[in-house]
């Protein structure tokens, strides 16, 4: 257990960040699940509305550092891909 009064801070500090990075996590991966739910229904609308509001949160967390920039992009890039294939 911290026994310091800047180890008990850092400790509160921790608590509060996981708590953020949480919320920012959950709300990426919603947004990821419903433009693959509208990719896998074949709905191109509903896919690019959802497009619309997942791809500025996966920028958010890579920017924020819930996940590595690499990975936001490389994510971005299959669902634009899929999107893409609905509308052959």
């Amino acid at each position: 257990m911290a026994n310091t009064k800047s180890a008990k801070k850092a400790t509160r500090q921790i608590a509060r960040r996981t708590a953020i990075n949480k919320s920012r996590r959950s709300r990426m991966r919603t947004a990821l699940r419903k433009v693959e739910e509208a990719i896998s229904a074949g709905d191109r609308a509903g896919a690019l509305a959802a497009m619309a509001t997942a791809e500025p949160a996966l920028v958010r967390a890579a920017r924020k550092g819930v996940l590595h920039r690499n990975a936001a992009e490389r994510k971005v890039s299959r669902l634009t891909r899929g999107i893409a294939k609905l509308g052959k």
